[in-house]
């Protein structure tokens, strides 16, 4: 007999099965010897009162076996002998797609300009260890892109454009735990997701796709107004129509599409920095108690977000329990993120703490700052068009000057300038830094003086309205580690809002968040999806729609 049952329960009943257990029989009136299984479906944590509490939603199973899956297989077949495809870029958007292009029938060749998941880490720990940065093999470019060594957050506010529990399930079809399915906001962790990306590769390969590492795409095969193919950095082409799933770094490939006429448009980013707390005081500050977490709660998230003179701060991409890391995609930058292991277990807790940024404000209220970066002759020698006034790519450009302007300030190394989070506030340089996870060191620097005022006043403005929300979450014992620009993507690459294909060139499909679609791993994914689905009608146009 199957029940299905909603509990809210402490912390220590939620986080302890056999408790949980005989919590629900008590609860159903059984003998706790009848359950013979417990399958999670929902769980969420409410932390808005002094008291916290776990909601839980359970299917009890009663003096019988639950179903060995909580979850649908997808039977993957094979295309080896099917139209083929080629996939631009092997990170969530990409490698999506190739799966659900197989699901059509269509056979994917998957071209990753980066190395494979396992290869990259030795390009990743370089960073830290050198402070060198490989262009072609970094945090952004590689297999999994971004988010495999970011932190596999899975939470998306995308429901809208797609099967959201579809995503979940294919994770688990490839490794992930079956957690991922049930909590509010799921994550898999940073240390957990490589495997579970290499086995969706082996997935592509099995079913007779291709998938192809260090192969950078440099220039799309046109031929009467379609794309037929791309040409790669070594000569080599591959036909077929193209789904471009480049990821957001990828800004050789926007001034590629700027060169050949292919309509691009600039888009809204959001900049400021990473600010890392320990991770005791976000605790309790999120949880109401001077002690923290205690034994069964996970690291406390938190999500701010106010308005500062007209534009948007938040929070963004919140890591209890983690690290924050060296992003640059190339050299002359220091970009920061964050990410989480699995088990969120690190000494702070950090999050992007950013600024709402237009075209408009380039064209605007920035446009002293690239004015002064033009001043710079390494800069101005590669930047002629920068200060054109509705310029595609401003925005981007606008993100080049702040990150050389950080990596100047970090001493022109991996050294990333820092203030303590009151000292920001009260425009006073710091002294000294607290300890912090960033591994390749923070230097003091006066990040009020030199990073764009619009938004260093907006940010200080923001922390003072998020100290009065939080009591002790403004304080010196934080720090701002800069500069967070990598948000998403400078551009949107246009696309017909039906056919998914760019506006004027058939055959080619801008996907993810590189094309500036979506905002992280499970709204690249869906986009990934959906690009394939609409490539594939265009292949099979008398096949019924699945």
């Amino acid at each position: 007999m199957l029940k299905e049952i909603n509990l809210r329960v402490t912390p220590d009943i939620a986080y302890q099965p056999e408790r949980l257990r005989l919590y629900v029989a008590r609860e159903l009136g059984y003998d706790a010897r009848t359950l013979r299984h417990l399958r999670l479906r929902k769980r969420s944590i409410d932390a808005r009162q002094r008291t916290v509490y776990v909601n839980l939603s359970l299917d009890v199973y009663i003096n019988e076996d639950a179903p060995e899956l909580a979850y649908e297989r997808i039977d993957y077949p094979d295309v080896s002998r099917g139209p083929q495809a080629v996939v631009v870029g092997a990170g969530p958007g990409g490698l999506f797609a190739a799966l659900r292009l197989i699901e059509l029938g269509v056979r994917p060749i998957v071209l990753e300009r980066g190395k494979d998941v396992h290869a990259r880490r030795k390009d990743i720990a370089r960073i830290s260890r050198e402070h060198k940065v490989d262009p072609e093999s970094n945090y952004s470019f590689g297999e999994g892109g971004a988010g495999a060594y970011s932190d596999g957050k899975l939470y998306t506010r995308s429901k809208k454009r797609g099967n959201v529990e579809k995503i979940l399930r294919i994770f688990c079809q490839h490794g992930a735990s079956t957690d991922i399915l049930c909590d509010a906001h799921p994550h898999i962790g940073t240390d957990r997701l490589p495997r579970i990306i290499e086995a969706m590769r082996n997935q592509i390969i099995q079913s007779g796709g291709e998938v192809h590492f260090e192969t950078r795409v440099e220039e799309l095969l046109l031929r009467d107004g379609r794309t037929v193919g791309v040409r790669t950095a070594n000569g080599r082409e591959y036909t077929g129509p193209v789904i471009l799933a480049t990821g957001h770094s990828a800004r050789d490939v926007y001034r590629y599409l700027h060169r050949a006429g292919i309509a691009v448009e600039a888009k809204g980013i959001a900049i400021g920095v990473r600010l890392e707390h320990p991770a005791t005081l976000i605790d309790s500050i999120q949880y109401h108690n001077r002690n923290g977490r205690g034994k069964y709660l996970p690291a406390a998230e938190y999500s701010y977000v106010t308005q500062s003179d007209g534009r948007g701060v938040y929070s963004f991409c919140m890591c209890p329990g983690g690290i924050v890391v060296p992003a640059a995609s190339g050299p002359g930058q220091i970009v920061v993120n964050g990410m989480s292991p699995s088990n969120r277990n690190s000494a702070w807790s950090n999050s992007g703490m950013v600024v709402e940024t237009r075209p408009e404000d380039v064209d605007g209220s920035l446009r002293p700052y690239l004015q002064e970066a033009m001043n710079d002759e390494a800069f101005a020698a590669s930047h002629e068009d920068c200060l054109a006034e509705g310029h595609p790519l401003r925005v981007m450009f606008l993100q080049e000057a702040v990150e050389r302007a950080c990596w100047i300030q970090g001493q022109f190394r991996q050294t990333a300038p820092a203030q303590r989070m009151a000292d920001f506030v009260n425009r006073r340089l710091s002294y000294d830094l607290p300890s912090s996870s960033y591994s390749p060191g923070i230097i003091s620097s006066p990040l009020h003086f030199w990073m764009p005022s619009p938004v260093s006043d907006r940010l200080r403005k923001a922390f003072e309205v998020f100290g009065r929300q939080a009591h002790g979450f403004l304080t010196n014992e934080a720090v701002m580690i800069a500069v967070e620009t990598r948000t998403s993507s400078p551009v949107r690459i246009l696309r017909d809002n039906k056919t998914l294909q760019h506006v004027s060139i058939r055959g080619l499909y801008p996907c993810g968040e590189g094309a500036g679609y979506a905002g992280g791993i499970v709204s690249a994914a869906i986009d990934g999806e959906r690009c394939a689905e609409c490539l594939a009608a265009e292949l099979f146009p008398t096949r019924p729609a699945e």
